[in-house]
């Protein structure tokens, strides 16, 4: 939404709020576009949630504040909690973004379907929540997109010391990118990783993200993913950066992104990596075959399968001709269909048709 928003800035018939915390990182990026924000918070100083009469409350009085013409939620919860709102109380339309497949019940949904219109990032992630009773006369799937000035190929000499210091020039760099969670499916790849370190030498498996859960599961999880490589005896094969800010670069110092997510709606750094002339391996999972075409643009496979996702690492390791084939076809196909200024006139095109319904 920020890259949408830094789109639309020299659109006279576009000016943005932001009601969010006035605090962190998302503050700072707001400033820096020049957005102003309405300072909400969602939970108390010893870190409590309040009671969604004091959200709905909170929310209001800053909805009143700032006298937009639209209010839209960026996220599923955040679309929820603009839906339990009266229309007499915000008496402007309401629009939410969906980013996620997940189960939901009849509560969410109702709250969902009171908005006046909803967009979802695929048409994947769009069919599953209508298939849970989300109305489908009101919702429409936009693509996300991706800066290509900030994500494409640069030429890079000793690609893999620019992440790994004392690694040799002829290794390669598997590189993962996301939150480390189970539906991520980072412990899958570790599998296919040390499938494959027990028949070659050359290989690094990079992770960049961090696990925000502090769940005993989740913690277990990350565990895991180390102790693949442990019991294997190569430990140094396993890079683990945690959040970096530099996910453009990392991506023109790897060989390939492994992507192995046990669902994905509409993946970004799928989108990043194909504008970096990346070749890619993903899961077939969620909205990422509309976005990549398997055996054209990346090599798709099953989730949950290491023995699959190694025999497409090697692949593409090994016929490097094929492996360019695919990162170039990729690159083509997102600059004609997912550049983020298309998707921010798309979803300028989606507000604008919300506001004219209302008239």
């Amino acid at each position: 939404m920020l890259a949408i928003m830094n789109a639309l800035k020299t659109n006279a018939a576009y000016k943005f709020s932001a009601i969010a915390s006035a605090e962190g990182d998302l503050a700072a990026e707001l400033f820096r576009l020049g957005i102003p924000i309405f300072p909400i918070a969602f939970r108390d100083e010893h870190g409590q949630k309040f009671p969604a009469t004091v959200l709905h409350e909170n929310l209001l009085k800053q909805i009143r504040a700032a006298g937009p013409d639209l209010v839209h939620g960026n996220s599923l919860s955040m679309a929820r909690l603009i839906g339990q709102l009266s229309a007499e109380d915000v008496q402007v339309p309401r629009t939410g973004h969906l980013r996620d497949i997940i189960k939901l019940n009849r509560t969410v949904i109702r709250d969902l379907n009171a908005n006046d219109r909803l967009v979802a990032v695929s048409e994947a992630t769009r069919q599953f929540h209508v298939d849970q009773g989300l109305n489908p006369e009101r919702s429409v799937s936009i693509y996300n997109g991706v800066d290509l000035q900030a994500f494409r190929q640069r030429d890079l000499n000793s690609r893999a010391h620019n992440v790994i210091a004392d690694a040799p020039r002829h290794e390669k760099l598997l590189l993962c990118v996301g939150q480390i969670c189970l539906r991520k499916g980072q412990l899958v790849l570790a599998q296919a990783v040390c499938q494959l370190l027990k028949q070659r030498d050359d290989i690094h498996l990079v992770i960049a993200g961090e696990r925000h859960s502090a769940k005993p599961e989740s913690i277990r999880y990350e565990a895991a993913i180390r102790q693949v490589f442990d019991e294997i005896g190569r430990p140094s094969r396993l890079h683990m950066l945690g959040y970096r800010s530099d996910i453009n670069k990392l991506m023109n110092a790897a060989d390939m992104l492994v992507h192995a997510s046990h669902q994905e709606p509409f993946g970004r750094t799928l989108l990043e990596a194909a504008a970096s002339g990346l070749p890619i391996v993903a899961t077939n999972v969620g909205g990422t075959q509309e976005m990549l075409r398997g055996g054209k643009d990346a090599i798709l496979v099953e989730p949950d399968q290491p023995d699959q996702l190694a025999d497409a690492i090697t692949q593409l390791l090994d016929v490097p001709g094929l492996a360019a084939a695919f990162a170039d076809s990729a690159r083509q196909r997102v600059e004609q269909n997912f550049a983020i200024q298309q998707a921010a006139e798309n979803l300028a095109e989606f507000w604008t048709g919300a506001t004219s319904r209302s008239q």
